[in-house]
């Protein structure tokens, strides 16, 4: 993601004021429909707006009368599940390219969308994936945020403690990794007086739960790489800073609320749930988790509560690291679908992206911070995590961390660096294994796309 995208965003959200301020595996299929009007088939890419996806499908049906099929893949599963899905008779005709890398597996089956009309409203074309030959074949949604969430009730009552050790006194001091690694600490000594289980929620590592680790905290030292390396991608990598990788996993694993040893068992939505029930005071997610924050029963955290951090590391200078921000759900039309369908499909794009309707689902339901130009001045999602993503956008003390893991090689790669982390909390392996792990398995499988 590039400078020109985060300020074409930003000054529209100035121009609204508003800066003051991945469940799975489900089916749905919406009846109605002629045959003359074709079909739908949209396989989502985000577990964490399962039922809120179908409730829309089911309202498009009722409007128009074209039968949508949503299905929701489940966490980590995407890649195999659209492959499964995309060699059937009735596959996927809406679907979703994870960047260049997911482009070069799907491209036979992209359709160009430059003359479409979800192009058109683009605030910044440049960010559609495109091909050799010029056209679109990928389109870009929403831009999103994630970093470390905090419930600042907790680290007030932390701040203000007179059996604290250090002589932070704000959450606004917490600006690198030293600073960061200090006060866990600490309240981890103080987890009783705090009220807390842990200072981190539990480090999902269940099968198909590692995706946090293995995709946004792995985009860290991979960013940094390319930085150094002034490179968009690298078939070999040194992993130059893996160490600080292992800094943050760390702190993660020995200050949570569960033990290392059991975190194999462990789900994002077991995370989440610690986090709004007041269990923890800190868990690392992405703008699109306020609603497992929201909706968990019992939720003790108010929208008041909420805090983002970025993600610290010890990287020189991250005192102006800022979130990191950017996008990987590309939509795209499958081209080996019927002529009808396709149509069918685009009616549906346009319908959820410039209707009343469809619009209200992906500002207010959704959370996303859309990335067209048929959105209003108040068409701006409102929930605390999306408008601390907005504030840091337009932030100039500091700069967003580009979302590069969109050119990581596979999802093979990911689940081998997500088991040998898993191996790694349960003291069965050791650190060097990690690095080992990540290297070799990330050079097999780019060396696969050649």
């Amino acid at each position: 993601m590039n400078k020109k995208w985060f300020m074409v965003l930003f000054s529209i959200v100035l121009s609204i004021g508003v800066l003051a301020g991945c469940s799975g595996g489900s089916d749905e299929k919406a009846s109605g429909g002629k045959d003359d009007k074709g079909s739908v088939y949209y396989l989502n890419f985000k577990p964490e707006i399962a039922d809120q996806i179908k409730q829309m499908a089911k309202d498009f049906t009722k409007e128009t009368g074209i039968k949508v099929t949503m299905t929701t893949a489940a966490g980590g599963t995407y890649e195999s599940t659209l492959k499964a899905e995309i060699s059937k008779s009735e596959a996927p005709t809406i679907f979703f390219i994870n960047g260049p890398i997911g482009y070069s597996n799907w491209k036979d089956y992209t359709l160009d969308l430059s003359d479409s009309d979800i192009y058109s409203w683009l605030l910044d074309k440049d960010m559609a994936i495109k091909g050799d030959d010029g056209g679109v074949y990928g389109v870009p949604i929403a831009v999103e945020g994630y970093g470390i969430i905090y419930n600042k009730s907790i680290m007030n009552k932390y701040f203000s403690s007179a059996n604290k050790s250090t002589e932070y006194t704000s959450m606004d001091e917490i600006k690198n990794f030293d600073a960061l690694k200090a006060v866990v600490e600490d309240m981890t000594k103080l987890k009783d007086e705090l009220g807390i289980e842990g200072v981190f929620s539990s480090t999902s590592l269940a099968s198909g739960e590692q995706w946090r680790w293995t995709t946004h905290l792995a985009n860290l030292p991979i960013y940094y790489e390319y930085k150094d390396k002034k490179a968009n991608s690298l078939d070999k990598i040194d992993f130059t800073y893996g160490d600080n990788f292992k800094n943050i996993f760390d702190l993660y694993l020995n200050n949570s609320a569960v033990k290392p040893t059991l975190l194999g068992s462990k789900t994002t939505d077991d995370s989440m749930a610690e986090f709004a029930l007041g269990k923890t005071a800190m868990v690392q997610n992405g703008n699109w988790a306020w609603n497992q924050i929201a909706d968990v029963d019992g939720n003790v955290v108010k929208a008041e509560d909420i805090g983002f951090l970025p993600i610290y590391t010890g990287v020189e200078g991250e005192e102006h690291q800022g979130l990191a921000i950017g996008t990987e759900n590309y939509l795209a039309i499958n081209a080996k679908a019927s002529k009808k369908d396709i149509e069918a499909s685009k009616k549906f794009i346009d319908w959820m992206f410039n209707s009343e309707k469809g619009k209200d689902y992906v500002v207010n339901k959704f959370g996303f911070i859309p990335t067209f130009n048929t959105f209003g001045e108040n068409e701006i999602p409102t929930d605390p995590l999306a408008q601390a993503v907005i504030a840091d956008m337009g932030n100039k003390e500091t700069t967003p961390v580009d979302w590069v893991f969109t050119t990581f090689p596979s999802e093979n790669f990911k689940n081998e660096v997500g088991n040998s982390l898993l191996l790694y909390a349960q003291d069965q392996a050791k650190w060097e294994d990690v690095v080992k792990t990540f290297k070799k398995s990330w050079e097999s499988e780019m060396s696969l796309k050649q």
